[in-house]
Formats: structure tokens, sequence, C-alpha cells
């Protein structure tokens, strides 16, 4: 079975643009979102209430939930095709942690891994209108920082699984044009 992981950071549009590329694609892919996967496994044990308090756990903490999650995904890669809609890194208040460290690609093998951009004004005023999340407010300069880790991780992942990595840009009013191009990449 294909494993594609695409990526992007919180507020570029990532799922939005995943799914107007699965409705293109008409392709048979199992969506799973990884930090839902591991939302489930951290209210289980009673560490977290919010999904967006799972970035503030313990590194440590963060890294088991990590593997647990990519096991239960890679499970399911068994079976059929998967899409992971996940991050590349997650900033912290003690730094970048890696969202596709070695444990997770091992159990993933991801044959392609796609990241979603925006221009990081795009990116700061979506995060601005999303009243669904509590996001921190980040610079412009941050929010390149964040996109240029994420670029690097990328390629990182890439060299240890021998995945390909394809940008995708998701520009203000561009939605299908992002759509079509994901679409060909999954």
């Amino acid at each position: 079975m294909k494993c594609v992981v695409v990526t992007g950071i919180p507020g570029v549009g990532k799922s939005t643009v995943l799914n107007t590329a699965l409705a293109k694609a008409g392709s048979k892919f199992q969506v799973v979102n990884f930090g839902d996967k591991m939302f489930e496994i951290a209210k289980r044990e009673n560490l977290v209430n919010t999904r967006d308090e799972m970035r503030k756990l313990e590194p440590e903490v963060q890294k088991r939930i990590q593997r647990l999650a990519a096991r239960a995904i890679a499970e399911i890669a068994k079976r059929e095709n998967v899409v992971v809609d996940t991050h590349c890194t997650i900033k912290t208040p003690r730094g970048f942690l890696p969202g596709l460290p070695s444990w997770v690609l091992e159990e993933l093998k991801p044959s392609r891994i796609v990241l979603i951009e925006a221009s990081p004004e795009e990116i700061r005023e979506r995060r601005a209108g999303d009243e669904t999340r509590q996001r921190d407010e980040d610079s412009i300069e941050e929010i390149e920082l964040h996109q240029a880790m994420n670029r690097a991780m990328a390629m990182a992942c890439a060299m240890l699984t021998g995945a390909t990595v394809e940008i995708v840009e998701n520009r203000t009013n561009m939605l299908e044009e992002a759509g079509d191009k994901l679409a060909r990449c999954i």
C-alpha cells in the first residue's frame, strides 16, 4: 500500500487543500490526521483536554505519543492507501520538535512528502480568522522560519526514506489550483 505525507504549518490551509485534492483525484485513500491520532491517545491517557495543549507537553511525552500514533497509522497503511495529514515540525516553548522523527518515518514508510505553503502574510491572516483553534501569534519572521524548518525537515525525511518531496503553494483565492497540484502528487 501507499503512504503519502502531506504537511504544512498551522494556518497554511493544509487540510482544506487536501480535501479539495481528494475530491478531484477520486483516489481511494484513507486520510488520517496525525495530530488527531495523537490527541486520541493523549486524551485517553488524561494528559490533555484540547489538541492545542499537546505541543506544551514534555518532549519525551510527545515523542512517546508520536510513536504510538505512527504505529496505529502504519497498521491502517498495511490494508489501504493512506494520506497522513501532519506537521513536519511543531513549534513548542522549547524549540522546534520534529513531527516526522526517524521512528515515525520507520513506521509510516512514506513514498512522497508534500509541503503545503503560503506566504507568511496569508498564514498570519488565516490564523487570525480561525476561531476554532488556540494558535500562538507569530510574527512574519517566525512564520518564515517555521516554513524554512519544514523544508529542511522534509528533505531530511526524504534522505532517510527515499521519498520524493513536492511543494504546493496555497495562495489566497487559488484553492482549486493548489488542489489540482496536490491531486497530481497523490
